[in-house]
């Protein structure tokens, strides 16, 4: 008797203790209930780190939702486990051997479709609605036209680990995301089209606002931040009165600054409206039904098939354009009228891209007019020459180290690299958390004013070493 007893009690404790460790797990990942419904993340490389993968923002794009703006989440049923990557906005594929391919792309390319609405979450601290962790919001570059939110350069687990909830996302690109034409512009209630692919990145920054809570993160504590195209989506978001009551702060990486040139303000929309009319005629879709109806790959080959074919040069946006609504002004513009958020600024770019943008005049112009205003803005240049080749310190290439994702890159890394990534992560989460990227710290960078002209170069010595220290322009 006494030893069942005993074997009783043994089952009932074994029990108990199994219990608890599902409800300790349930705590640590719980489910979460946001817009569309519920979600749970799976746990990152770090058992401190949850992932989120292929969340929708906004319903499927395709359709009648073709070239229309990002409509609301279709609902779905029961638990959503976020456990894989959504699909990336349709695109050329990457060929084999070409740079960047090597570079970021040489696992394969993702799916691609044009159902690509879906975004990222990495957290320390899912369900907790009242940590009020900072958030950063990145907007992936490729010039308009490619790439996607979640490849390996890009990496969150290292964010996440520096106490910083970061989300990135695909969006619209190319002829879908940025495709005008007058019966577009007649069928929208506001009169225009294009710029589907920026109403993308604010509608998945309202998502942010809306529900980054649930995941540990305070939505009045938003950092937007890309590069390239990416940087100049941010600058498009700063400049939006759409969007720029929503941003904290903002980091522009090799993305320009303030510059007269008239190449960099964006098309106009009756010029995007003529060509794109000519390209629907000549292929005879002269209803948006027939423009709807289409293929993906006959939409996306169109204007390529039209230059081919009548040897004649076609410019159709495949970029934001000015349409008076979404973009009323380009970015240069509207630092100049001193009618972008009064935020904190992180802007720069690397040794080897775009002519040594990174320590440019563009950039220095636009510090000194944020400085005209009271405000503040802390420039960089990323100078290390990345190992395992002679590209240098080429256009992306800090990717790399502001992720701090050297872990999945194929090159030789340093023990010195993985010092300077630490160097840069922890100067672009401090940033994020307090728009300071010296944190609590010595202020070692300084921001860059007329009288005092200076940026951080990141860099590494011939010895491999973390040689990082402020330059004058």
């Amino acid at each position: 008797m006494k030893k069942f007893f005993r074997s009783t009690i043994s089952m009932v404790a074994v029990a108990m203790m199994a219990v608890g460790a599902l409800t300790s797990c349930a705590e640590k990942n719980p489910v979460l209930t946001i817009e569309g419904g519920q979600v749970q993340g799976v746990v990152g490389e770090n058992p401190d780190v949850y992932v989120y993968k292929g969340i929708p923002y906004a319903a499927a794009p395709v359709g009648d939702l073709r070239w229309q703006a990002p409509q609301p989440v279709t609902p779905w049923e029961g638990v959503k486990v976020a456990d894989k990557w959504g699909n990336a906005a349709y695109q050329a594929a990457h060929r084999e051997g070409d740079f960047y391919q090597k570079e970021f792309f040489w696992e394969g390319d993702a799916p691609y479709s044009e159902d690509c609405l879906y975004l990222n979450v990495w957290t320390p601290k899912p369900g907790k609605t009242n940590a009020k962790l900072p958030v950063t919001l990145w907007i992936h570059g490729g010039g308009y036209t490619a790439g996607w939110g979640f490849e390996p350069e890009m990496d969150g687990e290292e964010w996440a680990k520096h106490g910083v909830v970061l989300v990135t996302f695909n969006y619209r690109l190319g002829v879908f995301g940025f495709f005008t034409h007058p019966l577009l512009s007649a069928e929208s209630p506001n009169g225009v089209s294009g710029n589907y692919g920026m109403l993308d990145q604010i509608a998945a920054l309202k998502w942010v606002k809306e529900n980054i809570a649930q995941f540990g993160g305070d939505p009045d504590n938003v950092t937007i931040m890309g590069q390239s195209a990416g940087a100049m989506s941010v600058q498009s978001l700063l400049a939006s009165d759409l969007s720029k009551n929503l941003i904290s702060k903002a980091i522009i990486q090799s993305g320009g600054g303030v510059s007269d040139r008239a190449v960099l303000g964006g098309s106009a929309l009756a010029d995007g409206e003529a060509a794109g009319k000519k390209l629907m005629d000549w292929a005879g879709y002269d209803t948006l039904e027939k423009m709807r109806a289409a293929s993906t790959e006959e939409i996306y080959n169109l204007s390529s098939r039209y230059m081919a074919e009548t040897r004649e040069w076609l410019r159709v946006p495949s970029s934001p354009v000015v349409d008076g609504y979404a973009m009323k002004e380009n970015f240069s513009q509207a630092v100049l009228g001193n009618r972008v958020p009064n935020i904190p600024y992180m802007i720069g770019g690397t040794l080897d891209d775009m002519g040594g943008l990174g320590a440019g005049p563009a950039v220095a112009r636009f510090c000194t007019e944020r400085e005209k205003v009271g405000g503040t803005a802390y420039a960089y240049q990323f100078a290390r020459k990345l190992p395992g080749d002679d590209a240098g310190a080429f256009h992306s290439s800090e990717l790399w180290y502001m992720f701090k994702s050297l872990r999945l890159s194929w090159r030789p890394f340093t023990e010195g690299d993985y010092e300077l990534a630490e160097r840069m992560i922890t100067a672009w989460t401090n940033f994020a958390k307090t728009g300071n990227p010296n944190g609590k710290g010595e202020e070692v960078w300084t921001p860059f004013t007329e009288a005092n002209p200076e940026y951080m170069v990141f860099r590494l010595d011939e010895n491999d070493n973390d040689a990082s220290s402020m330059e004058a322009l």
